[in-house]
C-alpha cells in the first residue's frame, strides 16, 4: 500500500527565526529577522529537492508576507525566491520598504 502526504502546516519558529515546515523528514523554511530599525527582513527561502513541485516556497513566502502585514511590519527582501515571488503576487508590493538600500 503506498502512503500518502500528510497535510502539512507552517509554523513560525521565533527561536530560529524562520517560517517552517517538515514533509517526509525534510524541512523547508523562509528565513527572517528584524532590523535594528524594526522592519521585517526577509533572507533565504529554502526548499528541499524532495520537496520541490509542491508550491511549498509560494505558501512559505505567503505566509511570512501574511505575518508581516497583520502586524503592519515593513518588509525588506534580500532573497531572490521572494522577490520573484512578490513580482508574481504584486497584492503584497505595498508591504515592501521603498526606501532600502
Amino acid at each position: 500500500m503506498e502512503q500518502e502526504t500528510e497535510p502539512f502546516e507552517i509554523k513560525n519558529n521565533e527561536s530560529a527565526q524562520r517560517f517552517e515546515t517538515r514533509i517526509d523528514g525534510h524541512d523547508a523554511f523562509v528565513q527572517y529577522r528584524y532590523s535594528v530599525g524594526g522592519d521585517f527582513v526577509l533572507s533565504h527561502t529554502e526548499v528541499p529537492p524532495a520537496l520541490g513541485g509542491r508550491g511549498l516556497g509560494g505558501k512559505l513566502a505567503a505566509a511570512a508576507l501574511d505575518y508581516a502585514r497583520n502586524l503592519q511590519l515593513k518588509v525588506v527582501v534580500t532573497c531572490p525566491f521572494i522577490t520573484k515571488y512578490i513580482h508574481k503576487h504584486p497584492e503584497y508590493e505595498g508591504l515592501l520598504r521603498k526606501d532600502y538600500d
